[in-house]
């Protein structure tokens, strides 16, 4: 068995998140990378498991040496195109991990759990510094990475992981508001739609908040509280502790 591989035809997307359609089973089969999904027979697309390069490789599957007909079809090699995912140090903007500390803004917010765009990826690890490596070949610091246009990472922080204390006391509403700009941990890659996050740490919560009612920009007065400094109205978020 014997693997080629050819270049990147024109119809392959340049870069591809997990979960985009990038071929099909009527032409390709699916390689390292990518998967098929079993929910809809009438399905034939090929999706990406992993970001990166979409790339086709040709894949000859020598004939069985067992069988003494040379003249069966079983000793034609079988020549087939395989559809995979290449992926590099560089081959495209970073994904969230599990313990990546990102920057997402509050979009929606419900009884039992709170909605984000993530916005900015971070590096591993919650103290200053952690996860910035030296790699071994060029030694450059991993730096934070800016979501790209067009690149939904959605998350969501559950009522039980937006505190570390007293999590049955914790009370939504009075912990984030819609427009707040949060510091998270991401903790699973959940399902296909959603991250899980937490802000169950010191460092971890409300960064930036605006004043519902004057939209002013407003500063932390306590791990509990921000303050309008116009107005010196105060409203309740769970605050990140400043680094």
């Amino acid at each position: 068995m014997t693997v080629e591989m050819s270049s990147q035809p024109p119809q392959l997307p340049s870069f591809a998140f997990p979960g985009l359609a990038i071929g099909s089973t009527k032409k390709h089969i699916s390689g390292p990378g990518t998967h098929v999904t079993s929910s809809s027979p009438s399905d034939n697309s090929i999706y990406a498991s992993l970001a990166g390069k979409p790339a086709i490789s040709t894949l000859t599957t020598k004939p069985s040496s067992s069988n003494s007909s040379l003249s069966s079809p079983s000793k034609i090699p079988k020549i087939q195109s395989v559809l995979s995912i290449k992926r590099g140090r560089r081959a495209g903007p970073r994904l969230p991990e599990v313990g990546s500390i990102c920057l997402c803004r509050v979009v929606r917010l419900q009884v039992r759990q709170v909605t984000v765009q993530i916005v900015v990826i971070g590096e591993k690890g919650r103290e200053e510094g952690v996860g910035r490596e030296q790699g071994g070949g060029g030694g450059e610091e991993i730096e934070d990475h800016v979501v790209p246009e067009g690149a939904d990472f959605q998350g969501i922080i559950r009522r039980e992981d937006i505190r570390a204390m007293e999590k049955d006391k914790v009370k939504v509403e009075e912990s984030f508001r819609v427009g707040d700009l949060v510091r998270g941990e991401v903790i699973s890659l959940g399902d296909q739609s959603n991250y899980y996050l937490t802000t169950a740490h010191n460092s971890l919560g409300v960064i930036m908040a605006t004043n519902e009612k004057s939209g002013n920009l407003m500063f932390p007065i306590s791990w509990r509280e921000f303050r309008d400094p116009v107005s010196g109205e105060n409203e309740a978020r769970k605050v990140a502790k400043p680094f």
